[in-house]
């Protein structure tokens, strides 16, 4: 009861704060971004202990230099999709659809024609929340994988944001059974978006691989989920083409899962997400975790 009061003290002071930010146009949101950064980095110093160890762990050849300008330009990268993530909530779809584009959406077009649903992974890179206008370009019904938020009044305003275009938001505890669900009562296809490059809890780190030259646990359960329905998998990549502007490409990996040897999904699908880190490292979530079980991996 107190920390349901407490979300609800803390909803009612930030979320007329959410509301403006959502209604500036886009030149002074990135003016506040800008503001924020200075927060966020110089004053807060937001996780920035974590994102110079994750840094260095994983770019060793990196001069101090190099290292301190990826750390500065991650930064102003969270700031922005920070505030892009809440102006999604009143952007028009014209919007959408000018600043987020799908280069090559045909590969999803010929993926339709099998009849299978679609697991689409990606990494946390770049900004994903505005992916959901997709809806506009396929026919697969959407569903996002997300973790629940603590507040639950957020949480509700978070799915509604995320589900205006016809998208559906479910949390990670929900995926199983609305996969088993859908897969069984199919009345339309449908497409769900795993964020995989994540920790797991030690407890589910049932495959150990190289990420960025480290071992580390990972996700395997969008390809367990993949075998178990006999689901499509493809690959989402984002890029930055410009301040608020991104381009996103497809690219299939398998229509027949259960091909694969246990885990080589995952594998292929880690080293994509390497790809894009190494070709423009300032875009991903260096604020997370990643890493924090490197010491950890089983001995043989």
């Amino acid at each position: 009861m107190i920390n349901r009061l407490n979300h609800l003290i803390s909803f009612i002071f930030l979320y007329p704060l959410f509301w403006i930010v959502s209604r500036l146009n886009f030149f002074l949101l990135y003016k506040l971004s800008d503001f924020l950064f200075y927060i966020f980095y110089y004053i807060i110093r937001y996780r920035r202990e974590t994102v110079k160890h994750n840094l260095n762990l994983v770019f060793p050849k990196k001069t101090k230099k190099e290292i301190k300008n990826i750390e500065l330009k991650t930064y102003r990268n969270l700031t922005d999709v920070l505030l892009e993530s809440i102006k999604f909530s009143a952007m028009s779809e014209e919007q959408v659809k000018k600043r987020f584009q799908f280069k090559n959406v045909e590969v999803l077009k010929e993926l339709e024609k099998t009849e299978q649903d679609l697991i689409l992974m990606c990494g946390h890179y770049a900004s994903w929340e505005w992916v959901f206008i997709l809806d506009r370009f396929v026919n697969y019904d959407i569903y996002g994988i997300y973790k629940k938020l603590s507040n639950p009044y957020f949480d509700k305003i978070i799915k509604k944001s995320r589900s205006r275009f016809n998208g559906f938001l479910i949390s990670t505890k929900e995926s199983i059974a609305t996969i088993a669900k859908n897969s069984k009562f199919k009345k339309k296809i449908s497409l769900y978006g795993f964020a995989s490059d994540q920790t797991p809890k030690l407890k589910r780190a049932f495959h150990w691989g190289k990420f960025m030259g480290v071992t580390v646990p990972i996700h395997t359960g969008a390809e367990m989920l993949a075998k178990k329905h006999n689901l499509a998998i493809a690959f989402l990549a984002t890029e930055r083409t410009k301040r608020g502007y991104y381009m996103t490409t497809f690219e299939k990996i398998t229509t027949t899962p259960k091909e694969y040897e246990n885990f080589e999904i995952s594998d292929i699908f880690i080293k994509k997400v390497e790809q894009q880190i190494i070709k423009a490292p300032e875009y991903y979530t260096w604020t997370h975790k990643r890493w924090k079980h490197k010491d950890k991996a089983p001995t043989i």
